[in-house]
């Protein structure tokens, strides 16, 4: 069963969770706004959201709430980059 702690070490986690998942939303409303997935790589991104979708599994092994709230969160913002390059490069 999940058992989910929260720490002085829990709370580091949550503030960097905060800023890494947060500082990668510019791109994700650049990428909505401007329809342009120029220089951005399909490869990439799917490495990416591999290796946090990990995290996320990792964060749920160990109980970190901080892991699993922003993994969650910067997997739904990476696939919706992803959308967008297949569309774009795809013309789909």
């Amino acid at each position: 069963m999940l058992e989910i702690t929260f720490d002085s070490v829990e709370a580091i986690g949550f503030a960097a969770a905060i800023l890494t998942t947060v500082a990668f939303i510019p791109q994700v409303v650049q990428v909505i706004k401007t329809s342009s997935v120029e220089g951005l790589s399909l490869l990439t991104y799917i490495i990416f959201v591999i290796g946090v979708f990990l995290w996320f599994l990792y964060g749920l092994k160990i109980g970190s709430l901080s892991m699993i709230i922003a993994n969650a969160i910067t997997v739904i913002l990476a696939l919706i980059i992803i959308y967008h390059i297949i569309k774009e490069k795809f013309n789909l």
